[in-house]
């Protein structure tokens, strides 16, 4: 039998939301056939400006109750609470019901809410309202997935469960008005709410109404803390990217294993939002015991260490706030003991080093069968204990997606008017089609006349955006002198050399520069590619260009208003005023002066003018 069968029983759940769900264009029918060709049928086209997952529910509450037992009383005090706590709630109103079923506004309300809290009374089975409501609340609750809290006001679930005691006297009232057919399927609502777990009044006799409804309000805040994470505003081509990941995860066929994605690529290229895409998918349909996304993992260990990240990991994991841990070793005992039977999905975003890794998930023993674990980071040397086939590259944009993207921030549609269209490819060209650019410089140009338009891209092109720098530079920051060193050498002059070349020279200067070519590739500052140098394919090491970019800036602000005072050279006007000016600083000690041009009648001149103090270098590069 095909692996990817057994496996997918995981995901009968979870697949279907991409099928389905309104954002999505997501089609799988091999995988209810059993998924009996290698090459799904699962098609996916990125959408625009519709909802995500993460907007799924207009309302947090949806209340079913019946008026003449509790609007004066329980549920008004229960509502004002809600509200109070700043929740959505939809209340059914007298003038929604009207005739022999509930309207499509409540129907509505109800499809529209996270969660159902539905006041069983004496007198809710007297009401065909509140039956039909029942009724369609336990539909959504098996087709939407959602949660339905029953509270037995003053009734016991065995009342309600066998429709005895004044309760069920009630509801053989109705006997003599509806059919055997409806009256059958009311009773069946009532049996299956009667078996959810749900709070019950009477056994808080020694308590008052108020600490009642408080309970209740403690709930619901659990429940609605697992809310879809907001996405973005236009997720254009992260349906084809999660359909992606899910066929990996079906080829592994690992149906009572617990599972591990590894997402990495370089910054911005959009790792979080598909972890985040995936999270709320996966955790609507997934049926987890408890699901958590820890983010920023870099920046949380820096500010209040491991511990303090695998204490947030178990109280939202096991909805409670009462874990404290000690230190890292005890946070480890802690997750193995109280996780280990549990199947949950856990998210653990912007990973940097591999002893956040073993803090937080060493061992795949430390959670329950059918658990899953997504791991985003710039740093594909984290995911070296993962299989191939765990460990998913994120991709740029397409062309199609790249000026969709770009569009929907620059101007609100899908394109561009007809005088911007040969601007609008020019940036996107600029940008590498990196989502983070797209998204930045879209929405910087936003509103803008053609002629700023201009003004602005040919600053940019002279010194790029803060917030893109930001985002890049954090790679940088985590590399150790020498790689960072060698990283703005290739930067500022051997991007698109061939690999042989720059490590002869690079060597010659101290450094031990397969290491760190390693190490950037690894970080994806660089790559290698096969491109056709001086007559012959070669190994060459390239950049993103706006990674390349982010290189020169940290040069060129080394010093503003001063160039000979860098430590590289790197626009030639620049290196002719600083050469003919005699204004290079006493602390360059190395010139080498490259000249390459990449065309059919290319030169290629190499200057290397050396003096014994030290190994800093200005490079001139055309």
């Amino acid at each position: 039998m095909d692996s990817r069968f057994t496996f997918s029983k995981f995901f009968c759940d979870v697949l279907p939301c991409f099928r389905d769900h309104r954002s999505d264009k997501l089609r799988q029918d091999g995988l209810e056939k059993g998924i009996k060709e290698s090459n799904s049928s699962m098609d996916t086209h990125f959408t625009q400006g519709e909802p995500s997952a993460s907007s799924k529910f207009s309302y947090d509450v949806f209340l079913s109750f019946s008026g003449k037992d509790t609007r004066k009383t329980f549920l008004g005090h229960l509502d004002n609470r809600l509200r109070q706590h700043g929740f959505q709630i939809f209340k059914d109103d007298k003038s929604l019901r009207k005739g022999d079923v509930i309207s499509t506004a409540l129907e509505e309300g109800i499809e529209n809410s996270r969660i159902s809290i539905v006041v069983l009374s004496t007198n809710y089975a007297s009401s065909r309202w509140c039956l039909d409501e029942l009724v369609k609340i336990l539909e959504c609750k098996e087709k939407l997935n959602q949660r339905v809290m029953p509270i037995f006001y003053d009734v016991l679930p065995t009342e309600v469960r066998k429709q005895t005691g004044q309760f069920g006297t009630e509801f053989a009232k109705l006997k003599k008005k509806f059919g055997t057919q409806r009256m059958k399927k009311w009773k069946d609502a009532l049996n299956e709410v009667a078996n959810l777990s749900g709070s019950e009044l009477r056994e808080l006799a020694n308590r008052c109404e108020s600490e009642f409804i408080e309970i209740i309000i403690q709930d619901v805040e659990k429940e609605v803390s697992q809310t879809p994470l907001d996405v973005a505003s236009h997720p254009v081509g992260v349906d084809s990217r999660a359909k992606d990941i899910i066929e990996s995860l079906l080829q592994n066929g690992r149906e009572h294993e617990v599972s591990m994605v590894g997402i990495h690529g370089v910054g911005g290229i959009g790792k979080t939002t598909l972890a985040k895409e995936m999270y709320n998918r996966l955790s609507q349909h997934g049926h987890f015991d408890g699901s958590c996304f820890l983010s920023d993992v870099r920046s949380q260990d820096e500010k209040i260490g491991l511990h303090k990240l695998q204490e947030k990991l178990l109280n939202i994991l096991l909805k409670t706030e009462d874990v404290k841990v000690n230190n890292v070793d005890d946070g480890i005992t802690k997750i193995r003991r109280r996780l280990g039977s549990k199947k949950v999905l856990l998210v653990l975003d912007d990973v940097d080093h591999i002893d956040q890794l073993k803090s937080l998930a060493r061992e795949r023993s430390w959670f329950g069968s059918g658990s899953l674990i997504i791991i985003t980071t710039r740093n594909k040397r984290v995911l070296h204990e993962l299989g191939e086939k765990e460990r998913y590259e994120a991709k740029l944009l397409n062309d199609d997606e790249a000026m969709l993207l770009f569009c929907s921030h620059a101007f609100d549609n899908p394109s561009p008017p007809q005088d911007y269209v040969n601007l609008a490819q020019d940036i996107i060209k600029y940008s590498g089609r990196l989502p983070l650019a797209l998204v930045t410089l879209g929405s910087h140009l936003h509103g803008r006349s053609i002629e700023e338009w201009k003004s602005e891209f040919k600053k940019l092109k002279a010194i790029p955006h803060e917030d893109i720098q930001k985002i890049l530079k954090i790679s940088f920051d985590g590399l150790d002198h020498d790689t960072k060193t060698v990283f703005l050498d290739i930067a500022c002059a051997f991007h698109g050399f061939p690999e042989d070349e720059v490590t002869k020279i690079l060597n010659a200067c101290g450094f031990h520069t397969q290491s760190e070519v390693a190490t950037l590739v690894q970080k994806h500052l660089l790559q290698r590619e096969i491109e056709w140098y001086l007559g012959k394919n070669q190994l060459c090491l390239v950049m993103h260009d706006l990674v390349r970019d982010m290189g020169r800036e940290i040069v060129r602000k080394e010093s503003l208003p001063h160039p000979g005072k860098r430590s590289r050279l790197f626009n030639p006007k620049e290196v002719c005023d600083v050469l003919q000016g005699n204004k290079v600083s006493k602390s360059f000690f190395f010139i080498l002066v490259l000249l390459f041009l990449f065309h059919l009648f290319a030169y290629c001149f190499n200057f290397y003018c050396h003096t014994s103090l030290n190994k800093d270098l200005i490079f001139l590069n055309y």
